[in-house]
């Protein structure tokens, strides 16, 4: 009897243990697409069956010794080698072993099932932002950090998605198999979204998939999950999961503003910019796309990231300026901005660079000049 009540309790404790847990902010998340859900009850199943395991355990061991303690006199058995309880030890964790085999393996097959995809979108991290390619529309962006530099240096009250807002999200339909092309432009990153359950290295050279299929609309937030340099922790994910309709009305808008932006980029090349217009533009362009490494005040980091104020590159040969910006630098964190930047933005910070923090060039650079530059 008493090993009954022992054994119920045990049982009692752990499903309690469990169902609290499963509602607690510090569990797994149940997420929101089938997969997540199956991850999920999984983590679950195999939580209570170890919870199960160790409070029988470690209560028959604690029973044993309360119950048959020198103090009460108790003598030890004497026995060896018993084949009963050889083969029960051997067989019980077997069977326990293979019941959680079959849906874990199961849930990983169906995880891998990159097939029959409605959407296929490529994914490249690059430091330190995620480029996003739709490749059924052929359009694409970079999403970017949008938490001002305000609250990231203390200055300014942090929000509520602190670290966790990009000016431009990933969109997708509810109720549609997205699958993710995920690769890297430079170092290792990792696309994780844990409402998803999707969590994929982002390798240069290679491409790894991961597909999902959102059930509910709304907004949900990652990181990338490899450490990838200094800025790792600025490297957010969201993404915006629409209603059918509404995905189509977006994808509409974004198609027009693509065309619009060529357009813009012809009639560019026929206008000439002010030392007043490139430096507004070109402060806006350096804070969002170069402060993270170079410093809003363009000291840069010293060992790691080059200055800008009075630095040869700014103070010299312009087409060398324009070129490492458009092509980037070789073995460097220096990345080209030729497919990130509009020519026009390409000058304007160009230009900014130049004549900023004293530096005081006068150069103003053109739209002509950045795309006559090879």
């Amino acid at each position: 009897m008493q090993k009954i009540i022992m054994i119920s309790a045990a049982l009692g404790t752990a499903v309690f243990a469990s169902s609290v847990l499963g509602k607690s902010s510090i569990n797994l998340t149940q997420g929101v697409t089938d997969i997540s859900q199956r991850v999920y009850d999984l983590h679950m199943t195999i939580l209570i069956i170890c919870a199960v395991i160790g409070v029988v355990v470690f209560g028959a061991m604690f029973y044993v010794i309360l119950n048959h303690r020198k103090s009460k006199g108790a003598q030890a058995a004497q026995f060896h080698e018993s084949t009963k309880v050889e083969i029960l030890w051997t067989i019980i964790p077997f069977f326990i072993l293979i019941g959680m085999a079959i849906p874990a393996t199961s849930t990983l097959i169906e995880m891998e099932d990159n097939s029959q995809a409605d959407i296929t979108i490529k994914v490249t991290g690059s430091q330190w932002k995620w480029h996003y390619q739709y490749f059924d529309h052929d359009f694409g962006f970079y999403s970017l950090l949008s938490t001002p530099q305000d609250q990231i240096n203390n200055i300014s009250k942090k929000t509520e998605n602190y670290l966790l807002e990009v000016d431009k999200p990933l969109v997708i339909p509810i109720n549609k198999k997205v699958r993710f092309l995920i690769t890297a432009d430079d170092v290792i990153h990792a696309w994780w979204v844990p409402a998803f359950a999707v969590k994929q290295d982002a390798n240069p050279g290679f491409i790894n998939e991961a597909w999902t299929r959102v059930n509910e609309p709304g907004i949900y937030r990652g990181q990338c999950a490899e450490l990838c340099g200094k800025d790792h922790g600025f490297m957010p994910i969201v993404v915006r999961a629409l209603p059918q309709a509404e995905y189509d009305a977006w994808l509409k808008g974004q198609l027009n503003e693509v065309a619009q932006a060529q357009q813009a980029e012809q009639q560019a090349l026929a206008s000439t910019m002010t030392m007043e217009e490139s430096m507004v533009l070109g402060e806006e362009v350096y804070v969002a796309r170069c402060a993270m490494c170079h410093q809003v005040g363009g000291e840069g980091i010293p060992g790691a990231f080059p200055k800008i104020k009075d630095s040869p590159i700014a103070l010299g040969d312009v087409a060398l300026h324009i070129d490492i910006v458009k092509n980037g630098k070789a073995a460097t964190a220096m990345q080209a901005f030729a497919s990130q930047l509009t020519a026009k933005e390409l000058a304007a910070v160009i230009t900014y660079e130049r004549n900023a923090w004293g530096n005081d060039t006068g150069d103003v650079v053109q739209v002509t000049d950045v795309k006559e530059a090879k």
